[in-house]
């Protein structure tokens, strides 16, 4: 069984974990009401979608 022979420092292992960052959603804006809303799904403020009214939503 591989064993390290040496303990991995403290900047080395924080060097090899610069990359795990969460990437910040897209957004984008409806065409109806213009709130944001993420691309390729519904708006939940008018249940807009594709240039149709897709849900109903209550005011």
């Amino acid at each position: 069984m591989a064993v390290p022979k040496r303990k991995v420092s403290r900047t080395r292992r924080d060097k090899r974990r610069t990359h795990w960052k969460a990437k910040k959603p897209a957004i984008s804006v409806c065409p109806n009401c213009q709130s944001p809303k993420l691309p390729h799904r519904v708006c939940k403020y008018c249940g807009f979608y594709k240039g149709k009214t897709v849900v109903e939503v209550e005011a």
